[in-house]
């Protein structure tokens, strides 16, 4: 059983963009005739689609002996002690106080994350910086495998 799962999905409003999207790919294609005009309508609508499924995709999960952030698959031996970040935390950690070297998994719709430092002396990243709408179960999760 995992500890913990999260898909960090887009929100709403990036899909009614899409479907506008759409909209507008078929008002240029309207001088065309209603054929373009209709295919305009479906294949942008479905371009848009796939684009903000593709990037609403990511997930975070910590599976036996790793934590699996997007692509990234890190041992939790590698891992210090989490520390949850509010809105206005993460919103530091995302922007002044970033270090370049760092694995962000940002997504901007998501206010609140979880930074995690690296302790593995060969690994360059200070540390992980992991977008959550869930902070508190991800930390916990985290310190409940680790101990």
């Amino acid at each position: 059983m995992q500890p913990y799962e999260e898909r960090l999905t887009a929100p709403r409003s990036w899909w009614f963009i899409a479907a506008l999207l759409g909209v507008a790919m078929a008002l240029i294609l309207l001088p065309l005739g209603t054929v373009p005009m209709l295919g305009g309508l479906v294949g942008g609508a479905a371009v848009a689609a796939v684009a903000v499924s593709a990037y609403g995709s990511v997930r975070i999960r910590v599976v036996g002996d790793a934590l699996v952030a997007g692509d990234a698959k890190i041992p939790l031996a590698a891992l210090g002690e989490p520390e949850v970040l509010d809105a206005e935390q993460a919103r530091a950690w995302r922007t002044h106080k970033a270090d370049t070297r760092a694995f962000m998994l940002l997504r901007g719709y998501v206010p609140t994350a979880v930074r995690v430092e690296i302790t593995d002396p060969q690994d360059p990243t200070p540390y992980l910086y992991l977008s959550t709408r869930s902070p508190e179960r991800l930390a916990a999760a985290l310190t409940a495998v680790r101990g």
